[in-house]
């Protein structure tokens, strides 16, 4: 007996040891072998990148999972309700391992011999998906149960649950119970009901195969099961549950939905943030602020549209994308069919034309629906014969379209119109010339049809809107806006092959002695090359560096003072910046602020400032790179450019306070307008990526864009004019030869000197008489030749087409 009861102790002494030995062992495996979890209190879970402009509206979103982190507190607890009614019912009643949940999955392996899903709680669940693999095996499983355990040593219910539902898979790039809102409802989490929380809930059982967009029958079966354990647990009431089981799933896929467009914008951020910080900008939810305006970025993106189909009209209809045969009822379905594969871009959308009256048309679209065009809708679409020539306007639909015919439509307040797809391109950059901030940026008719930003990346000839860096230049060297220069035929020989250049004004005409200040108002092309020979080319160069542009872009010849340089609209508009600014060389720039997934700055942009007065400690300056006095002179010029020059036409703005200058280069390949005030720098472009002929200057081409823009941009606001720096002296001045005159002279007119370069000196009162001369030069390539501007029309007995003197106006290249 007293054997037998030593056997029983020693036993149970042993079985005690075992059990210590275990139990140590099991404290010592989940304290050191098991990873540290500490690290989920801080965790950073895989956010997409989000790109917002200055006013906080989205632009754009990049990275492969859609995840928006809620908190828990911010999570509807109907949402939470559902979810523990299906995954996890126990789950405030057991420290991690639900033994009961186990005991049914071991029981269905002796039934079954396979290892079922089922056992795991919502704790063993983050465990799972936060630190081990999903291949099933026992021993992955017995480290599940550990950590699971020891997950909830460490962490609150409320913390687990906030894990879980912003980590979880459910379908279709949605990652969180926020992504999912947002991907099935195009809604935000808390803003569902409670049929769509027990949907959401549904899902998580298998993302892929039951949620509503792959199986609309399974999850709808699986959402009404939801809905039953809701109310058998008491969550919801009776009245409740029969509302949201009649309810129908109403779910379709919606793409993130961006605020504001400025896909340029959001690739040269990118582009930035990936030198920056490399790849992990499309996990670690940075949220970047940009400089961009919404309201400026939307009038830009509208003013690119609308003009570019407005000069696309200018030069004729070129035809239909196809046709489709003789419309009928039996093929109105395959029409659908085909119009649905042919993208909409930019608000462009094909249709099939299936009927055709006097003066209406009525076209087929994509979703089914007819619409009617007008004949004003129509009436532009002269037949395009080649790039010179232009058909005669057509009186009925017959001359432009037939049935069957795919076109492009586009919706207007007028109606439905006629449009096609224009093959010009055009860039519109804008800045603050105060700091840099770039305002707002459109590198394309379309970034899903081109996404190549002609606004950082086209470098291209500017043409005579290049013209008031070299004046800026000899108002630096002494000359003044009252100068005379002749403006007088001249020859310039090429040496390398005894060419000769004879470079000309645009209307082949000769104007004789002429004031600097009419020179850059009518883009006097012989003027200005006489002006840049007379100060040489290593002193222009050089001078040309403070703007910003590198001697590699400027050729070394003559030529340049027409504007043969290669510059991209960014530099120009850095560049225009100096003139606004009164003489501060500013950097463009287009990140503001960024912020990490805890909302806290961990970028912040310090731009250069243009400030000379009163200027806060803290700001960095921006450097001076002309006088105060120079800029004004230059901004004084190019205000009666739009006053009175070659950008007349935006005297209709109404406004006091606007500067600019035109551009045109050779064979009118490249438009240009630049133009400003002391708030706001905007430089447009128009051309072919290919560079041929757009027949039309760019006071035709380019300067609409920038008056709809800056229409837009300074509504509402004062004219801001600059006032003259003090080293500036208004003087009367006899017109003809620049010499100062009595007041009571009735001929006399006012010119600003700087008092350095008074009338009164023997240097500001000479005229530069240069009849006969010969320059040598190595780059005789220039915008020389002077070639008919428009599109020539082959039927001038009905119409002169687009030549007229009104287009003529732009001729400064």
């Amino acid at each position: 007996m007293n054997r037998a009861l030593r056997l029983i102790r020693g036993l149970i002494i042993f079985a005690l040891m075992l059990s210590t030995l275990v139990v140590a062992s099991v404290v010592y495996y989940m304290e050191f072998e098991l990873p540290n979890i500490d690290a989920l209190n801080t965790v950073q879970l895989q956010v997409p990148l989000q790109i917002f402009s200055h006013d906080g509206k989205l632009i754009a979103t990049f990275g492969e999972k859609r995840r928006i982190p809620i908190p828990y507190d911010k999570i509807p607890k109907l949402l939470i309700q559902a979810v523990l009614a299906t995954e996890d019912q126990r789950y405030y009643s057991h420290s991690g391992v639900d033994i009961q949940g186990l005991g049914r999955a071991a029981v269905q392996l002796m039934l079954t011999g396979r290892k079922l899903q089922g056992g795991s709680t919502i704790t063993m669940q983050v465990a799972r998906s936060f630190y081990l693999t999903r291949h099933k095996t026992f021993g992955r499983k017995l480290r599940e149960i550990l950590l699971a355990i020891k997950i909830e040593h460490r962490l609150t219910k409320e913390k687990i649950l906030e894990l879980y539902l912003n980590k979880v898979f459910f379908g279709y790039r949605a990652y969180g119970v926020g992504a999912a809102a947002e991907v099935y409802y195009g809604k935000p989490l808390n803003e569902l009901s409670v049929d769509q929380y027990a949907m959401l809930a549904g899902v998580l059982k298998a993302p892929s195969t039951l949620n509503p967009l792959a199986d609309a029958e399974a999850a709808e079966k699986r959402r009404n099961h939801v809905l039953i354990r809701m109310r058998d647990q008491g969550y919801i009431d009776t009245a409740a549950y029969d509302a949201a089981i009649k309810a129908p799933l109403n779910a379709s896929y919606h793409e993130t939905q961006n605020e504001i467009k400025a896909p340029y914008v959001a690739e040269l951020v990118r582009e930035q943030l990936q030198q920056m910080y490399g790849d992990s900008i499309y996990t670690d939810g940075f949220k970047v602020y940009t400089t961009i305006e919404s309201s400026l970025q939307t009038a830009s993106n509208q003013s690119i549209r609308d003009q570019l189909l407005a000069y696309d009209q200018r030069h004729g209809y070129r035809g239909p994308l196809e046709n489709l045969g003789v419309p009928s009822f039996d093929n109105m379905q395959e029409w659908e069919s085909v119009l649905q594969k042919k993208p909409v871009i930019n608000g462009l959308e094909p249709a099939a034309v299936v009927e055709m009256t006097g003066q209406t048309i009525t076209v087929l679209r994509a979703d089914g629906s007819l619409k009617v065009i007008p004949w004003s809708g129509l009436s532009w679409a002269r037949k395009q014969i080649n790039a010179d020539y232009l058909g005669a306007r057509p009186k009925t639909p017959k001359q432009i379209v037939k049935l069957g015919d795919v076109i492009l439509i586009t919706s207007t307040p007028q109606g439905y119109q006629l449009v096609q797809m224009p093959k010009a391109e055009a860039g519109l950059i804008a800045l603050s010339p105060k700091n840099g901030a770039i305002l707002a940026m459109t590198g394309g008719f379309d970034y899903q049809l081109s996404n190549f930003n002609r606004v950082t990346n086209a470098q291209r000839q500017p043409g005579s809107s290049f013209k008031p860096f070299v004046y800026s230049a000899a108002l630096e060297k002494g000359f003044t806006l009252a100068t005379v220069i002749n403006d007088a035929p001249l020859i310039i020989e090429n040496t390398t092959d005894n060419s000769l250049w004879r470079p000309q004004n645009d209307t082949h005409q000769f104007y004789g002695p002429t004031r600097l200040r009419t020179a850059i108002i009518q883009s006097r092309n012989l003027v200005s090359i006489r002006l840049l020979a007379l100060m040489g080319m290593t002193y222009t160069v050089d001078y040309l560096k403070r703007f910003g542009f590198s001697p590699a872009q400027l050729p070394p010849g003559l030529s340049l003072a027409l504007g043969t340089a290669t510059v991209t609209p960014l530099q120009m508009a850095q560049a225009y910046a100096v003139f606004a600014n009164g003489g501060l060389k500013v950097v463009p720039y287009a990140i503001d602020t960024i912020r990490n997934s805890q909302n806290e700055i961990i970028y912040q942009a310090k731009p250069l400032v243009a400030c000379t007065t009163n200027c806060n400690e803290n700001d960095s300056l921006a450097p001076r790179v002309i006088s105060a006095e120079n800029a004004f002179l230059i901004t004084s010029a190019l205000h009666d450019v739009i006053k009175r020059g070659t950008a007349k036409r935006a005297k209709i703005l109404g406004r006091d306070d606007l500067s600019g200058k035109t551009g045109t280069t050779q064979n009118y390949e490249n438009a240009w307008f630049a133009g400003y005030n002391p708030d706001i720098v905007a430089i447009t472009w128009v051309g072919f990526d290919q560079p041929q002929s757009l027949h039309e200057y760019g006071a035709v081409a380019a300067l609409p864009i920038w008056m709809q823009f800056i229409e837009s941009a300074l509504k509402g606001k004062p004219d801001n004019i600059t006032p003259p720096p003090p080293g500036i002296m208004n003087i009367r001045i006899d017109p003809a030869t620049g010499h100062p005159v009595s007041p009571q002279n009735k001929n006399g007119i006012y010119e600003y000197f700087m008092e350095p370069y008074l009338p009164d000196s023997d240097e500001a009162n000479q005229v530069y008489q240069t009849d006969d001369a010969t320059y040598d030069t190595n780059s005789p390539e220039s915008d020389s030749e002077s070639i008919d501007s428009g599109v020539h029309d082959s039927n001038r007995a009905d119409d002169e087409g687009p030549k007229s003197d009104e287009n003529n106006e732009g001729a400064d290249y």
